[in-house]
């Protein structure tokens, strides 16, 4: 058995449908589904039940998951070791806003833990660019927020924030326990610069065009909200300083927060890996 094949099988058995992992594994789904067989021929047993709906594992593709994992892990290991003793082992990972986050401390306490001598060099970025320079080459990694255009990238989410709008403490919808976006129609918001990533803007924008300030920073929204009186969007796990609050917004979709890369690796793997365990936690 290859690594690179059992990479393969565990993308299919953790997506259960040999389309996504295809797409999660950045190849077409025939070689996927050759090297899949050729892996059932290796260990002499059926892994995948598959249907129409997608696929699902038999007792001794349950059996198989366990181990291969296992054996990626200690590869991958073994990969970081041996970048460390000839000191090149750094990972480059994009922030968005949120290093604050519970979620990312616990992950960057995890990812000291297991990769010790690994250099974690961070890229605190701005809102003009959800994918945190993932796709400009200037990370390896991201620790982000959604929505956004995920062509050509693995994403995998974290957690979903419910959002609200931030308001200043004296204006007339402040007081109110919850609203909706046609409670903010007409108001004046926060805008993106041009060339924005459409997806992302239109979310923070409410899903309308909007006018009012160009803002590239948390601090530059919640400062428009405090000089102008604009309408700016906040996940509702955030505290405003004490002038702004946060009114729940019934009616727009939760955030995500994301892990997104687009060349894997052994500490990308990793991250990705650990981050899912920091953010249940």
């Amino acid at each position: 058995m290859e690594l690179r094949t059992l990479r393969y099988f565990v993308a299919v058995a953790e997506e259960l449908h040999f389309g996504r992992a295809a797409a999660r594994l950045h190849m077409s789904q025939p070689p996927l589904s050759r090297a899949i067989k050729q892996l059932e021929a290796d260990v002499g047993a059926e892994l995948l039940l598959r249907s129409a709906a997608g696929v699902t594992l038999t007792p001794a593709g349950a059996a198989l998951l366990d181990e291969a994992r296992t054996l990626l892990d200690q590869a991958d290991r073994a990969r970081v070791r041996v970048a460390a003793a000839v000191g090149v082992a750094t990972l480059t990972v994009g922030i968005l806003g949120d290093s604050a986050d519970p979620g990312a401390t616990r992950l960057a306490d995890a990812y000291r833990r297991r990769h010790p001598d690994v250099e974690v060099r961070v890229r605190d970025t701005d809102l003009t660019d959800p994918t945190c320079g993932l796709r400009a080459g200037l990370v390896d990694v991201a620790l982000t927020r959604g929505p956004f255009d995920e062509t050509g990238l693995t994403v995998h989410r974290l957690r979903a924030d419910p959002v609200g709008a931030v308001l200043r403490a004296d204006d007339p919808l402040a007081g109110r326990d919850h609203l909706e976006l046609a409670d903010l129609a007409g108001r004046r918001w926060f805008r993106f610069p041009d060339g924005t990533d459409p997806l992302w803007q239109s979310y923070w924008h409410g899903g309308e065009p909007r006018e009012g300030p160009v803002v590239r920073a948390v601090q530059e929204c919640l400062q428009a909200v405090l000089w102008n009186g604009t309408v700016g969007l906040m996940p509702l796990g955030h505290r405003p300083p004490g002038e702004l609050v946060v009114v729940p917004l019934t009616d727009m979709a939760p955030t995500p927060v994301i892990v997104a890369w687009k060349d894997t690796g052994p500490l990308v793997r990793s991250f990705a890996q650990l981050a899912v365990a920091a953010y249940r936690g």
